[in-house]
């Protein structure tokens, strides 16, 4: 299943610079007024301050109702305004200027007119620089750093941002710094760069929550949310949506229900719920359309045209994309262009318009590699590293400032010390008698201690060497069991793509991969034995052979009948009963055997499933409920078989991946979601979804010990 371009981005607590309410202004807010209210406000007053500062207000009120005509006229009459009044200071016109400046900058970014915001938001940040206004500095930056972000700038949106944070940790404005961190964790989200993501949108979160910060909570659960689903975590992401949504519909936040809509729009369509995916784009749609959020409606266009398709309904989808792209290319939203794009190729190749896809499919990656080109990266790391260096060395001066201060105390503390022992000199020489004879005592004890210590020492010495010893051994053993396993020997030009995943839990494993090539066969087999690290080594090494003797043989041997010879070897070499105390060791295998010329597969499995996919689709073909070993109710393996057409995926694997604990709650990964998984990335290479999958549990993991050994074997005919 293609992946839908993220297309709900959530710019809760982004603007961080509301007018300067000043005087009895700031009271009038205080009590919710409305607007018909300021602008009786306005008729009452002259030509003075107040009507300044109510001319920002409305203008500020105004711009968050989408009204962006009459938001931008009243911001023009401050400024105007406030330059026409000489008994003004300096700093009280500048101040109502830079925040008119602002209105106009906030303005212009709603309506995709990115550089006119930029303009004006360096307005304002030029007026607080000469008053030193570091507060407002700080909320400039912030401000050009997300007009950058809204162009697809990021490593220039990083840059502002980070600048924003430095001053904001300066004056420790714990709601500001918080917001700052929820930006750069988006701007890190769009790059991909996902646990950078995700660590600065917990910070955001967790000092959210300590201020009650409803709004900005519901837009951190949104955001992390969108990360986890980047990951795969389908179910992680949407226990976040779901979260952000009950918070939003709490506080009443139209836009903020918008997005959050769209995004478990998105988890279900991942999860093939149409009807649920269908609702929530609607409600979504709807609500933008009626607070003029054409960044929103772009991304819903893009949303319901890529769910028409699945649906089969071609017109629909067409309309609702070309509409996407419309209105993107109108705001200039490069990350929307490029989903646009995107679909629009897949519509093109559902209707078999080659030609077209082909195009849509080039413009998509043009656009791709223009939003996530290595000098951007580059740009990105650069500013991230200047921020740390500026950091660190704001904290050496710090440092430096707190030791002069303790050196000066230090400094009074020796002349007091100085006093004390020359008072106290007199009672050392008269107790001098008793501490002598205590070090006589205690060098007799000294000599005992190092006896004991010397023969502690011995014991110690041996131990490291025996534990030497045995990891030598260890790893000895590992480089025969990696001689073994050489994924070399199963790589010829003639076989299938593939791929092997293969993590041991300790230095050796027991799990295991096998191959073999045999009258234009290709045998394959992913192992688990019991246990793990050196008696699962033993027992894959036990495997190998007996597999590799099997399949010598001159009989071209099915699935089944290899499983059935590999159980009696195990029982009888090792004389497995099933009396009490006996052997119980075994194995749990899928194997597969591929016929090369006509890619028809058989396969068995013992407790082992496999997972075959096409078109999108998977099934799983159950394994037979006994192992490789003895078991009371023994009976012959099934053997199935499978004709394969080119385009379909098998995939075979060991119960380490979906066992493995992790996650935001520590829990099992499960089968599920590795089945979902591999579902959301069937369309990639093998060599990146074997990237997928290994970074995905490194991630899942985090900091929790691993408990199994793991081995996946993914084959695209």
């Amino acid at each position: 299943m293609k992946k839908i371009g993220k297309i709900s981005i959530l710019y809760i607590l982004i603007y961080l610079s509301p007018p300067n309410w000043n005087g009895s202004l700031g009271l009038v807010l205080a009590q919710n007024v409305k607007i018909d209210s300021l602008q009786n406000v306005l008729k009452a007053t002259g030509e003075d301050t107040i009507k300044v500062n109510t001319l920002n207000v409305l203008s500020w009120i105004l711009l968050n109702e989408s009204e962006f005509i009459e938001a931008m006229k009243y911001a023009r009459q401050s400024i105007a305004l406030a330059n026409s009044i000489p008994q003004w200071n300096f700093e009280r016109r500048s101040k109502a200027r830079a925040t008119a400046y602002t209105n106009i900058g906030i303005i212009y970014d709603r309506q995709g007119n990115f550089s006119e915001g930029l303009k004006n938001h360096f307005n304002s940040l030029q007026i607080k620089k000469t008053i030193g206004d570091k507060k407002g500095i700080a909320n400039s930056y912030g401000n050009i750093g997300v007009i950058y972000y809204d162009q697809g700038n990021y490593p220039e949106a990083l840059k502002n941002q980070l600048i924003a944070l430095k001053i904001r940790e300066e004056l420790g404005d714990k709601t500001t710094i918080a917001a700052t961190y929820n930006n750069i964790g988006l701007i890190y989200w769009r790059q991909g760069s996902y646990s950078e993501a995700l660590k600065n949108h917990k910070m955001s979160l967790k000092m959210k929550q300590e201020k009650e910060d409803k709004k900005g909570i519901a837009a951190s659960y949104n955001n992390i949310g969108n990360v986890y689903e980047d990951l795969g975590d389908n179910f992680g992401a949407l226990n976040n949506y779901l979260a952000a949504a009950k918070t939003f519909e709490l506080i009443r936040s139209k836009k903020g229900i918008a997005v959050t809509y769209n995004n478990i729009g998105n988890i279900y369509f991942k999860l093939r719920n149409y009807s649920q995916a269908l609702k929530n784009f609607q409600a979504s749609l709807k609500i933008k359309i009626e607070t003029g959020d054409k960044d929103g409606m772009a991304n819903s266009y893009v949303s319901l045209g890529s769910l028409y398709i699945k649906l089969n309904k071609l017109e629909e989808a067409k309309k609702m994309l070309n509409e996407a792209l419309s209105l993107s290319k109108e705001i200039g939203s490069k990350d929307i262009i490029k989903a646009s794009y995107n679909s629009l190729s897949e519509l093109d190749s559902t209707q078999g318009d080659w030609k077209n896809a082909y195009e849509h499919h080039k413009l998509f990656m043009v656009y791709r590699d223009s939003l996530l080109n290595e000098e951007n990266t580059k740009k990105t790391v650069q500013a991230q590293m200047q921020y740390d260096f500026d950091k660190q060395v704001s904290n050496t001066q710090a440092e430096q400032e707190k030791k002069d201060s303790l050196i000066i105390v230090e400094s009074r503390k020796q002349k007091l010390i100085l006093l004390f022992v020359l008072s106290g000199l007199l009672f050392v020489i008269i107790f001098s008698g008793f501490i002598f004879r205590s070090l006589r005592i205690t060098r007799k004890q000294k000599q005992i201690i190092e006896i004991k210590s010397s023969e502690t020492n011995l014991q110690k010495k041996i131990i490291e060497e025996k534990n030497k010893d045995i990891t030598d051994s260890i790893h000895y053993a590992k480089r025969i069991q990696d001689a073994l396993l050489r994924e070399e020997e199963h790589v010829s030009k003639h076989l299938p793509e593939h791929f092997i995943l293969f993590l041991p839990k300790d230095i050796v494993s027991g799990d295991f991969y096998w191959g073999a090539e045999k009258q234009g066969y290709w045998y394959f087999a992913a192992v688990d034995c019991t246990g793990h690290g050196v008696p699962g080594a033993v027992m894959s090494m036990l495997g190998i052979s007996f597999l590799n003797d099997i399949v010598s043989s001159e009989a071209l041997l099915s699935p089944a009948e290899v499983l059935d010879q590999l159980k009696n070897k195990v029982v009888k070499e090792l004389r497995q009963t099933g009396e009490a105390g006996g052997s119980k060791d075994g194995m749990d295998i899928s194997i597969g055997r591929l016929n090369l010329k006509t890619n028809d597969l058989q396969w068995a499995g013992a407790n082992n499933p496999l997972n075959f996919i096409r078109n999108g689709q998977l099934e799983v073909l159950k394994a037979d409920k006994q192992p490789i070993g003895y078991h009371p109710k023994n009976h012959p393996f099934t053997n199935h078989e499978i004709q394969l057409k080119k385009g379909d995926s098998i995939f075979i694997y060991s119960d380490g991946y979906a066992d493995q604990f992790g996650g935001p709650n520590g829990k099992k990964f499960k089968y599920k979601q590795l089945e979902d998984l591999l579902i959301a990335n069937n369309h990639l290479p093998l060599t990146d979804q074997k990237e997928i999958l290994k970074k995905c549990f490194t991630e899942w993991k985090g900091n929790l010990e691993q408990v199994d050994d793991v081995c996946v074997f993914g084959v695209r005919i």
